[in-house]
C-alpha cells in the first residue's frame, strides 16, 4: 500500500482526536493532533504568567518552546512533553480550555506552529487533525476530511470526557463550546471551515469506529 497525508478538521469535540488515532493505527500511520500543540503552548504561557494577549511574547514563546508528542507504545494514546516535562494531563484543564482560543488566533503563534506541523508532515504516512489542516497547514493533502456534529452533541461528548477535578455542568460546557465555535469560525486568520475539496462526514449518531472506518475507506480509494 502506498502512503499519503490525511487532514482531519472540524470544530471542537467533533471527534478529530478520537477518530484520528484509530485511522492512523489502522493504516499504520503516525497521528498528530494540532490541538495538543496549541494547548501545550497555552499551558506554558499560563505557567510562566504571560499575558494571553501579549502577541509578541507568545510568538517568541512558540518559537522557543520544545513540544514533543510521543505516541504510547500500545498506540492507544500519546504523551505531550513541553521542555522535557510531561504535561498531558495539565493541557486538558478548564483553565487551558478558557484561554487556548485566544492564543490560537494570534497570527505569529499560528505561523510558527503551522511551520512545525509542516515539518512533521514531510515524512508522509501521517494523519493530522486540527481546525485548519486542510485549508492552511497541509492544503495539498490528497485526502481532506471535515467532521461535523451539532453543538449540543459535541457538548455532550465533551461533558462526558471531563477529567477528575475539572467539573462543569453540561450547560456550562455548551456555552463555552458555542463561544469557541464563534471564535474559530469567524476569526480573520485561518477560520475553521471545510476546504473546497474536503469530504464532509457527519459524526452524529456514529461510533468512533464507524467514523474511522469511513475515513479509512476514503484513504484506500485515494492511495
Amino acid at each position: 500500500m502506498g502512503s499519503l497525508l490525511i487532514a482531519i478538521d472540524g470544530l471542537v469535540a467533533a471527534g478529530k482526536s478520537t477518530v484520528g488515532p484509530i485511522v492512523a493505527r489502522t493504516l499504520g500511520y503516525r497521528f498528530v493532533d494540532s490541538g495538543d500543540l496549541y494547548r501545550a503552548l497555552t499551558w506554558l504561557a499560563l505557567d510562566r504568567g504571560l499575558d494571553t494577549g501579549d502577541a509578541p511574547g507568545l510568538t517568541r514563546l512558540a518559537a522557543e518552546a520544545t513540544v514533543d508528542i510521543r505516541p504510547w507504545p500500545n498506540g492507544l494514546g500519546r504523551a505531550v512533553v513541553v521542555d522535557r516535562r510531561d504535561v498531558t494531563a495539565e493541557i486538558h484543564t478548564r483553565r487551558v480550555d478558557a484561554e487556548v482560543a485566544n492564543i490560537s488566533r494570534l497570527a505569529g503563534v499560528r505561523e510558527r506552529l503551522a511551520a512545525s506541523q509542516r515539518s512533521m508532515a514531510r515524512e508522509g504516512r501521517l494523519v493530522m487533525a486540527g481546525r485548519d489542516i486542510g485549508t492552511v497547514v497541509l492544503p495539498h493533502a490528497p485526502l481532506k476530511v471535515f467532521l461535523v456534529a451539532s453543538a449540543e452533541e459535541r457538548a455532550r461528548r465533551r461533558h462526558l470526557e471531563q477529567r477528575p477535578g475539572t467539573p462543569a455542568s453540561y450547560e456550562e460546557v455548551l456555552a463555552e463550546m458555542k463561544k469557541r465555535d464563534a471564535i474559530d469560525t469567524t476569526r480573520e486568520l485561518s477560520p475553521t471551515v471545510p476546504a473546497r475539496d474536503a469530504r464532509i462526514v457527519d459524526t452524529e449518531g456514529l461510533s468512533a469506529r464507524e467514523v474511522a472506518d469511513t475515513i479509512v475507506a476514503m484513504a484506500k480509494e485515494a492511495i
